[in-house]
Protein backbone atom coordinates (compact mmCIF):
# COMPACT_ATOMS: atom_id res chain seq x y z
CA UNK A 1 0.00 0.00 0.00
CA UNK A 2 1.60 3.28 -1.29
CA UNK A 3 2.22 6.36 1.42
CA UNK A 4 0.14 8.30 -0.32
CA UNK A 5 -3.08 6.40 -0.08
CA UNK A 6 -2.28 6.38 4.04
CA UNK A 7 -1.78 9.76 4.11
CA UNK A 8 -5.29 10.53 2.12
CA UNK A 9 -7.14 8.41 4.96
CA UNK A 10 -5.18 10.56 7.85
CA UNK A 11 -6.15 13.70 6.29
CA UNK A 12 -10.08 11.83 5.51
CA UNK A 13 -10.59 11.18 9.15
CA UNK A 14 -9.30 14.59 10.44
CA UNK A 15 -11.33 16.52 8.59
CA UNK A 16 -14.70 13.86 9.27
CA UNK A 17 -13.93 14.24 12.31
CA UNK A 18 -13.94 10.52 12.91
CA UNK A 19 -13.71 7.29 11.09
CA UNK A 20 -17.01 6.51 10.76
CA UNK A 21 -18.12 9.76 9.49
CA UNK A 22 -15.20 9.47 7.10
CA UNK A 23 -15.87 6.11 5.48
CA UNK A 24 -19.96 6.78 5.11
CA UNK A 25 -18.26 10.29 3.28
CA UNK A 26 -15.58 8.50 1.09
CA UNK A 27 -17.21 5.20 0.59
CA UNK A 28 -15.01 2.88 2.63
CA UNK A 29 -14.75 1.02 5.32
CA UNK A 30 -14.04 2.47 8.74
CA UNK A 31 -12.04 -1.22 9.21
CA UNK A 32 -9.99 0.23 6.33
CA UNK A 33 -9.45 3.61 7.09
CA UNK A 34 -8.74 2.51 10.90
CA UNK A 35 -6.02 0.24 9.01
CA UNK A 36 -4.19 2.75 6.88
CA UNK A 37 -4.36 5.38 9.75
CA UNK A 38 -2.46 2.63 11.73
CA UNK A 39 0.14 1.42 9.33
CA UNK A 40 0.68 5.17 8.85
CA UNK A 41 1.23 5.67 12.43
CA UNK A 42 3.73 2.39 12.27
CA UNK A 43 5.93 3.34 9.46
CA UNK A 44 6.38 7.14 11.39
CA UNK A 45 7.05 5.44 14.67
CA UNK A 46 4.70 7.96 16.04
CA UNK A 47 1.01 8.16 17.24
CA UNK A 48 -1.35 10.74 15.53
CA UNK A 49 -4.78 10.09 16.64
CA UNK A 50 -6.18 9.50 20.24
CA UNK A 51 -8.80 6.68 19.77
CA UNK A 52 -11.48 5.90 22.29
CA UNK A 53 -15.09 4.36 22.28
CA UNK A 54 -16.74 8.12 22.42
CA UNK A 55 -13.60 11.03 21.81
CA UNK A 56 -11.45 11.76 18.34
CA UNK A 57 -8.77 13.79 18.94
CA UNK A 58 -4.98 14.62 17.24
CA UNK A 59 -2.47 14.29 19.25
CA UNK A 60 0.38 16.99 19.01
CA UNK A 61 2.67 14.93 16.11
CA UNK A 62 -1.18 14.65 14.53
CA UNK A 63 -1.29 18.52 14.54
CA UNK A 64 2.24 18.53 12.65
CA UNK A 65 1.39 16.04 10.73
CA UNK A 66 -1.91 17.08 9.24
CA UNK A 67 -1.31 20.50 8.26
CA UNK A 68 2.24 19.69 6.61
CA UNK A 69 0.60 16.57 4.76
CA UNK A 70 -2.51 18.71 3.74
CA UNK A 71 -0.30 21.02 2.10
CA UNK A 72 1.83 18.90 0.43
CA UNK A 73 -1.70 16.71 -0.73
CA UNK A 74 -2.99 19.89 -2.13
CA UNK A 75 0.75 20.24 -4.07
CA UNK A 76 0.39 16.97 -5.61
CA UNK A 77 -3.38 17.51 -6.72
CA UNK A 78 -2.87 20.83 -8.04
CA UNK A 79 0.08 19.70 -10.18
CA UNK A 80 -2.10 16.80 -11.39
CA UNK A 81 -5.00 19.20 -11.99
CA UNK A 82 -2.26 21.61 -14.27
CA UNK A 83 -1.08 18.78 -16.47
CA UNK A 84 -4.61 17.28 -17.09
CA UNK A 85 -6.20 20.91 -17.65
CA UNK A 86 -3.31 21.94 -20.04
CA UNK A 87 -5.35 19.04 -22.51
CA UNK A 88 -8.23 19.94 -21.67
CA UNK A 89 -11.56 22.40 -21.14
CA UNK A 90 -11.58 23.90 -17.69
CA UNK A 91 -13.40 22.57 -14.90
CA UNK A 92 -14.26 22.68 -11.15
CA UNK A 93 -14.96 24.61 -8.42
CA UNK A 94 -12.71 27.87 -7.39
CA UNK A 95 -13.83 29.20 -3.94
CA UNK A 96 -13.38 33.05 -3.79
CA UNK A 97 -13.52 35.84 -0.82
CA UNK A 98 -14.44 39.20 -2.17
CA UNK A 99 -15.16 42.05 -0.29
CA UNK A 100 -19.90 42.30 -0.63
CA UNK A 101 -19.03 45.76 -1.99
CA UNK A 102 -17.25 44.46 -4.85
CA UNK A 103 -19.72 41.37 -5.13
CA UNK A 104 -22.69 43.65 -5.18
CA UNK A 105 -21.39 46.70 -7.59
CA UNK A 106 -20.92 46.88 -11.31
CA UNK A 107 -17.56 45.59 -10.78
CA UNK A 108 -18.49 42.41 -9.59
CA UNK A 109 -19.59 41.58 -12.92
CA UNK A 110 -16.17 40.75 -13.64
CA UNK A 111 -16.98 37.74 -11.96
CA UNK A 112 -20.35 37.05 -13.17
CA UNK A 113 -18.46 37.33 -17.28
CA UNK A 114 -15.71 34.76 -16.27
CA UNK A 115 -18.65 32.26 -15.38
CA UNK A 116 -20.27 32.75 -18.69
CA UNK A 117 -16.95 32.75 -20.81
CA UNK A 118 -16.10 29.53 -18.26
CA UNK A 119 -19.62 27.26 -18.10
CA UNK A 120 -17.49 24.28 -16.98
CA UNK A 121 -16.49 25.91 -13.69
CA UNK A 122 -18.19 26.91 -10.72
CA UNK A 123 -17.82 29.87 -8.50
CA UNK A 124 -18.14 29.53 -5.17
CA UNK A 125 -18.13 33.19 -3.91
CA UNK A 126 -18.55 34.28 -0.32
CA UNK A 127 -18.98 37.64 -0.03
CA UNK A 128 -17.81 38.97 3.45
CA UNK A 129 -15.78 42.54 4.65
CA UNK A 130 -13.81 40.77 6.75
CA UNK A 131 -9.93 39.22 5.67
CA UNK A 132 -10.60 35.62 5.43
CA UNK A 133 -7.85 33.15 6.18
CA UNK A 134 -7.27 31.71 2.94
CA UNK A 135 -5.22 28.37 3.86
CA UNK A 136 -7.20 27.57 7.03
CA UNK A 137 -11.22 28.54 5.73
CA UNK A 138 -10.12 26.54 2.29
CA UNK A 139 -10.51 29.50 -0.52
CA UNK A 140 -9.01 29.40 -3.99
CA UNK A 141 -8.47 33.37 -4.45
CA UNK A 142 -9.62 36.46 -2.73
CA UNK A 143 -10.09 39.94 -3.88
CA UNK A 144 -9.40 42.14 -2.01
CA UNK A 145 -9.26 45.98 -1.93
CA UNK A 146 -5.97 47.31 0.18
CA UNK A 147 -2.47 48.40 0.47
CA UNK A 148 -1.50 45.03 0.82
CA UNK A 149 1.16 44.24 3.54
CA UNK A 150 1.09 40.42 3.91
CA UNK A 151 4.08 38.98 2.48
CA UNK A 152 2.81 35.61 2.83
CA UNK A 153 0.65 35.60 0.06
CA UNK A 154 1.02 36.15 -3.82
CA UNK A 155 -0.94 38.72 -4.97
CA UNK A 156 -1.64 40.15 -8.54
CA UNK A 157 -3.00 43.88 -8.58
CA UNK A 158 -6.23 43.67 -11.01
CA UNK A 159 -6.97 47.82 -10.94
CA UNK A 160 -6.31 51.20 -9.35
CA UNK A 161 -8.52 52.08 -6.53
CA UNK A 162 -8.98 55.41 -4.44
CA UNK A 163 -11.51 56.82 -2.54
CA UNK A 164 -13.75 59.64 -2.92
CA UNK A 165 -15.09 62.51 -0.39
CA UNK A 166 -18.15 63.56 -1.78
CA UNK A 167 -21.58 65.35 -0.45
CA UNK A 168 -24.59 65.89 -2.21
CA UNK A 169 -25.57 69.31 -3.71
CA UNK A 170 -27.98 69.95 -1.60
CA UNK A 171 -25.98 69.83 0.97
CA UNK A 172 -23.15 71.39 -0.09
CA UNK A 173 -25.79 74.45 -0.73
CA UNK A 174 -26.33 74.32 3.27
CA UNK A 175 -22.35 74.34 3.89
CA UNK A 176 -20.66 76.16 1.33
CA UNK A 177 -17.52 77.35 2.99
CA UNK A 178 -15.98 73.57 2.83
CA UNK A 179 -12.38 74.11 1.03
CA UNK A 180 -10.27 72.35 2.71
CA UNK A 181 -10.06 69.03 4.01
CA UNK A 182 -9.69 70.52 7.73
CA UNK A 183 -13.40 71.86 7.26
CA UNK A 184 -14.78 68.31 7.40
CA UNK A 185 -14.45 68.59 11.45
CA UNK A 186 -17.20 70.76 11.49
CA UNK A 187 -19.77 69.19 9.53
CA UNK A 188 -21.63 65.91 9.75
CA UNK A 189 -19.65 63.20 8.33
CA UNK A 190 -21.15 59.68 7.48
CA UNK A 191 -18.72 56.98 8.60
CA UNK A 192 -18.17 53.44 7.30
CA UNK A 193 -16.84 51.17 9.64
CA UNK A 194 -15.10 48.86 7.34
CA UNK A 195 -12.78 51.56 6.29
CA UNK A 196 -9.15 51.21 8.20
CA UNK A 197 -9.06 54.63 9.53
CA UNK A 198 -12.56 54.70 10.79
CA UNK A 199 -13.61 58.48 11.86
CA UNK A 200 -10.03 59.78 11.46
CA UNK A 201 -10.19 60.45 7.50
CA UNK A 202 -6.17 60.71 5.92
CA UNK A 203 -5.49 63.13 3.19
CA UNK A 204 -2.45 64.54 1.47
CA UNK A 205 -1.12 67.57 2.79
CA UNK A 206 1.32 70.15 2.23
CA UNK A 207 5.24 68.44 0.79
CA UNK A 208 3.31 65.55 0.46
CA UNK A 209 2.62 64.90 4.12
CA UNK A 210 -0.20 63.09 5.26
CA UNK A 211 -2.98 65.02 7.20
CA UNK A 212 -5.61 63.23 9.58
CA UNK A 213 -9.23 64.95 9.70
CA UNK A 214 -11.21 63.49 13.16
CA UNK A 215 -14.67 63.53 11.75
CA UNK A 216 -17.98 62.74 13.14
CA UNK A 217 -22.02 62.56 12.08
CA UNK A 218 -25.05 61.28 12.65
CA UNK A 219 -24.67 57.85 10.94
CA UNK A 220 -21.98 54.75 11.49
CA UNK A 221 -22.62 51.92 9.13
CA UNK A 222 -20.39 49.18 7.81
CA UNK A 223 -21.80 49.38 4.52
CA UNK A 224 -20.44 51.99 1.77
CA UNK A 225 -23.53 50.99 0.00
CA UNK A 226 -25.68 52.34 2.70
CA UNK A 227 -23.07 55.28 3.18
CA UNK A 228 -23.60 56.34 -0.57
CA UNK A 229 -27.55 56.42 -0.30
CA UNK A 230 -27.10 58.70 2.92
CA UNK A 231 -24.66 60.70 0.91
CA UNK A 232 -27.07 61.04 -1.74
CA UNK A 233 -30.16 62.12 0.24
CA UNK A 234 -27.60 64.82 1.70
CA UNK A 235 -27.33 63.10 5.24
CA UNK A 236 -23.73 64.27 5.18
CA UNK A 237 -20.42 64.04 3.71
CA UNK A 238 -18.68 60.40 3.13
CA UNK A 239 -15.63 58.26 2.21
CA UNK A 240 -16.93 56.04 -0.83
CA UNK A 241 -14.69 53.62 -2.97
CA UNK A 242 -14.25 54.78 -6.59
CA UNK A 243 -16.73 52.01 -8.29
CA UNK A 244 -19.53 52.89 -6.12
CA UNK A 245 -18.97 56.90 -6.40
CA UNK A 246 -18.21 57.43 -9.85
CA UNK A 247 -21.59 56.44 -11.71
CA UNK A 248 -23.17 58.93 -8.91
CA UNK A 249 -20.49 61.49 -9.85
CA UNK A 250 -20.80 61.44 -13.40
CA UNK A 251 -24.77 61.67 -13.27
CA UNK A 252 -24.28 64.88 -10.71
CA UNK A 253 -26.59 63.05 -8.09
CA UNK A 254 -23.03 63.53 -5.36
CA UNK A 255 -19.98 66.43 -6.15
CA UNK A 256 -16.78 64.77 -5.05
CA UNK A 257 -14.34 67.49 -2.83
CA UNK A 258 -10.59 67.72 -2.22
CA UNK A 259 -9.69 65.45 -5.34
CA UNK A 260 -6.13 66.94 -5.18
CA UNK A 261 -6.02 65.89 -1.76
CA UNK A 262 -6.45 62.49 -1.66
CA UNK A 263 -5.04 59.47 -1.45
CA UNK A 264 -4.62 56.44 -4.21
CA UNK A 265 -1.75 54.16 -2.20
CA UNK A 266 -4.16 50.84 -2.35
CA UNK A 267 -5.72 48.63 -5.41
CA UNK A 268 -7.44 45.49 -6.08
CA UNK A 269 -5.78 42.54 -5.73
CA UNK A 270 -6.28 38.90 -6.69
CA UNK A 271 -4.76 37.17 -3.76
CA UNK A 272 -4.12 33.66 -3.30
CA UNK A 273 -1.62 31.39 -1.24
CA UNK A 274 1.77 30.67 -1.71
CA UNK A 275 1.32 27.76 -4.14
CA UNK A 276 4.38 26.27 -6.36
CA UNK A 277 1.85 24.52 -8.90
CA UNK A 278 -1.37 27.10 -8.98
CA UNK A 279 -4.62 25.15 -10.58
CA UNK A 280 -5.01 26.14 -14.06
CA UNK A 281 -8.79 27.17 -13.22
CA UNK A 282 -7.67 29.18 -10.12
CA UNK A 283 -4.90 31.23 -12.91
CA UNK A 284 -7.61 31.70 -15.46
CA UNK A 285 -10.19 33.62 -13.21
CA UNK A 286 -7.16 35.78 -12.37
CA UNK A 287 -6.06 36.23 -15.61
CA UNK A 288 -9.93 36.80 -16.79
CA UNK A 289 -9.68 39.49 -14.21
CA UNK A 290 -6.94 41.03 -14.56
CA UNK A 291 -7.95 41.37 -18.75
CA UNK A 292 -11.60 42.53 -17.78
CA UNK A 293 -10.48 45.00 -15.26
CA UNK A 294 -7.88 46.25 -18.29
CA UNK A 295 -10.95 46.87 -20.68
CA UNK A 296 -12.71 48.10 -18.18
CA UNK A 297 -10.82 50.97 -16.51
CA UNK A 298 -13.25 53.94 -17.82
CA UNK A 299 -14.88 52.72 -15.04
CA UNK A 300 -13.84 55.68 -12.70
CA UNK A 301 -12.73 58.13 -15.33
Amino acid sequence: MDTLTRIRAFIDVVEAEGFSAAARRNGRSKALLSKYVRELEDDLGALLLNRTTRQFSLTEAGHTYYRTASDILKEIDNLADLVRESNRDLKGTVRVSAPRTFTDAGVGHSMIDFALANPEIKLEITSEDRFVDLVEEGFDVAIRITKLTDSSLIARKLAPFKVYVCASPDFLKKYPKLKRPADLAGVPCITDTNHRSLSNWQFRGDNDTIETVSVSGPMEVNSPSASMQATKAGLGVSMLPDFIACPLIESGDIVPLFEDRLLDTAGIYAVYPHRRYLPAKVRAFVDFLAVWFKKNAGYCN
